[in-house]
C-alpha cells in the first residue's frame, strides 16, 4: 500500500510554489490566519489550528472578512490548540484596563459559537496534550507560566501522534521559527530539527 502524504504549512515565505504537492496530499494542516494570496500553497485545508487565547484572535472573529479567508473556508475541523483549562492555569490574563474594554484571555466560546454558525467541527486538543509538549520542549514548573508552545509546534506533535511511520510521511514548509515573544522558537526549532535527522519528518525544499 503506498504511504499517505501529510504536509503541515507554517505562515512563513515559501521560497517556490508547492500548490501541486499539497493538492495532492492526504492532509493539510494550516494555522491561524493563512495567507493565501500568492496561491504558492494552493487553499487545501484539512485542518485549522488556532489560538483561541490571544487578543489577536479576537480581532480576527470581530472582522467580518475574517470568514472569507481561503483556508477557514476550505477546512472542515477547526483545531482549538490550548483547552481552556490550560490557559486558565497557565496564560497571561489581561489587567482592568484590557477587561474594560472587552479583554479576556479565554476565547473559546466565541470561537466554538462562530465558527459552529459557520459549519466548523470544533476540536480541542486535551490538557495532557499540551503539558506533553511543554514536556518536549523542557518546559516546567514556574516557567509554563511565562513561555507556552506555538500551534505550529503542537500541529506537528499532532501529526506525530496521529499519523504513524509505517503508513505516513510527514512533511513540513513555511516555517520561520519567530514571532511571539512568548514562544521558544530556539528550542521548538531544535526539536524539529531532531524529527528531521531521524526521518520522522521531512521538509519540503
Amino acid at each position: 500500500m503506498a504511504r499517505k502524504t501529510a504536509i503541515i504549512i507554517g505562515n512563513g515565505k515559501l521560497e517556490r510554489d508547492i500548490s501541486a504537492i499539497v493538492e495532492s496530499g492526504q492532509f493539510v494542516m494550516r494555522f491561524n490566519e493563512p495567507n493565501l494570496a500568492d496561491e504558492m500553497s494552493g487553499s487545501r485545508t484539512d485542518m485549522l489550528m488556532v489560538a483561541a487565547s490571544s487578543k489577536t484572535l479576537h480581532r480576527r472573529m470581530i472582522d467580518p472578512s475574517f470568514l472569507e479567508n481561503a483556508a477557514l473556508k476550505s477546512t472542515n475541523v477547526l483545531m482549538l490548540a490550548y483547552h481552556p483549562e490550560i490557559i486558565r492555569k497557565y496564560h497571561p490574563r489581561p489587567n482592568i484596563f484590557q477587561r474594560l474594554r472587552g479583554g479576556r484571555a479565554d476565547w473559546t466560546m466565541h470561537t466554538i459559537e462562530l465558527m459552529g454558525h459557520a459549519g466548523k467541527e470544533i476540536r480541542i486538543l486535551p490538557p495532557q496534550f499540551y503539558a506533553d509538549g511543554c514536556a518536549e520542549l523542557g518546559i516546567s514548573g514556574p516557567r509554563m507560566h511565562k513561555v507556552f508552545p506555538s500551534t505550529g509546534f503542537l500541529g506537528i506533535c499532532y501529526a506525530l501522534a496521529n499519523f504513524p511511520a509505517p503508513d505516513w510521511d510527514i512533511k513540513l514548509c513555511g516555517f520561520g521559527w519567530q514571532g511571539w515573544k512568548r514562544h521558544d522558537w530556539q528550542n521548538e526549532r531544535a526539536w524539529v530539527e531532531s524529527r528531521l535527522a531521524d526521518g520522522r519528518i521531512e521538509m519540503i525544499a
